[in-house]
C-alpha cells in the first residue's frame, strides 16, 4: 500500500515557483488578481501533467504561466476597452510583497505597465522573460513556440515601443525630489511652481474606474492644462485627507488616506524635461491591498 505522504504531488516544486509565476503574470496583465487566476490555471494543469517527464519544473511551469497569460491579455484587451476612464495598472506594494520574484525591478513599474498594455502580447512576454528574468533567447523562442532570431526581435520591437513612447526617466533620488515638489505645490494650488516642475507635453492619467466621480474621465495633456487642473481641486481635494510616501511597483508614491483607508495613490514618471506623466489610481478596488 503507497503511503500518501510519499507521493509527490508537486507541490514543492509548484510553490518554488510561483513567485516567479506570478511575477510573469502580472508583468504580463497589470493585474494582481488576474496575475493569480492565471497562477492558479497553471497549478491546475501541473496537476494535470505528467510530472515524470518533465525535465525542469521551473521551465515548464514558466512556459504554461506565459502563454496562459498570452491567452488572457485577449479578453483583458476587450474589458479594458469599455473600462470607465483611463485604465491603470493595479498598484503592488513591493517593499512589502515579496510575490513578484523578480531577478530585478524591471517592467514593474506603473508607467512601463501602461506601455507594454499597448504593445502586442507577444513582444509584451518577450520583454518581460528577457528584461525582468534574464532569460535567454533560445528559451524565450521554445516558450513563444518561434525562432531564435524572431524571438530577438519581438524583444527589440518592445524595446523600440518602449523608448519611442518613454523618454529616459530619471533616478530614484530625483523622483523623489520631484514628486516631492509636485505634491506640496498640488497642495497648496501653487500654479508657477506647478508649471516650472511639469513638462511641456505632460498628461495627467486618472483611474477611478467610473466609481470615483473625482477623477477625470479623460487625460488631461499639457503643462498649463495639468497645472491649472491640479491647482483647480486643491482647495478641497486634500481637506481631511492625510499623505504618507510608500514604494509601489518599485518607485516612490503617496498614498492619500481618509479615516485610514487610501483612496488614491499618486505617482509621477519623470525625465529630464520634469515630469512626463501625473498618476492617480482611485478604483477602490485597485487600492484595497494597499490599505492593509
Amino acid at each position: 500500500m503507497i503511503d500518501p505522504e510519499q507521493v509527490d504531488d508537486g507541490s514543492d516544486a509548484f510553490e518554488s515557483a510561483r513567485p516567479r509565476l506570478f511575477g510573469v503574470a502580472y508583468r504580463m496583465l497589470g493585474s494582481a488578481a488576474e496575475a493569480e487566476d492565471v497562477v492558479q490555471d497553471a497549478w491546475l494543469k501541473w496537476q494535470a501533467t505528467d510530472r515524470t517527464s518533465v525535465r525542469s519544473s521551473i521551465a515548464f511551469l514558466t512556459t504554461v504561466t506565459t502563454r496562459l497569460s498570452i491567452n488572457v491579455t485577449q479578453s483583458a484587451r476587450v474589458r479594458r476597452e469599455s473600462y470607465v476612464g483611463p485604465w491603470l495598472p493595479e498598484p503592488i506594494d513591493t517593499r512589502a510583497d515579496p510575490a513578484l520574484g523578480a531577478e530585478n525591478d524591471a517592467a514593474i513599474e506603473l508607467a512601463v505597465l501602461v506601455v507594454l498594455e499597448r504593445i502586442p502580447a507577444r513582444e509584451r512576454a518577450a520583454y518581460v522573460l528577457r528584461e525582468a528574468f534574464d532569460y535567454p533567447y533560445g528559451q524565450i523562442a521554445d516558450i513563444l513556440e518561434t525562432t531564435d532570431a524572431n524571438a530577438r526581435q519581438l524583444v527589440t520591437r518592445a524595446r523600440k515601443h518602449l523608448a519611442d513612447t518613454r523618454r529616459e526617466p530619471v533616478d530614484s533620488q530625483d523622483h523623489r525630489r520631484l514628486l516631492d515638489a509636485f505634491l506640496a505645490a498640488a497642495q497648496q494650488g501653487d500654479l508657477e511652481s506647478l508649471e516650472r516642475i511639469l513638462a511641456q507635453d505632460v498628461v495627467s492619467l486618472s483611474d477611478g474606474g467610473g466609481k470615483v466621480d473625482t477623477a477625470a474621465r479623460i487625460p488631461v495633456a499639457g503643462r498649463t492644462r495639468v497645472a491649472a487642473f491640479v491647482a483647480a481641486f486643491s482647495s478641497h481635494f486634500w481637506v481631511g485627507a492625510e499623505t504618507r510616501f510608500a514604494e509601489v511597483n518599485g518607485k516612490a508614491v503617496v498614498l492619500i488616506t481618509r479615516d485610514s483607508v487610501v483612496t488614491t495613490m499618486l505617482t509621477i514618471d519623470a525625465s529630464e524635461n520634469g515630469i512626463e506623466q501625473v498618476l492617480w489610481v482611485m478604483n477602490p478596488e485597485k487600492l484595497a491591498a494597499l490599505s492593509g
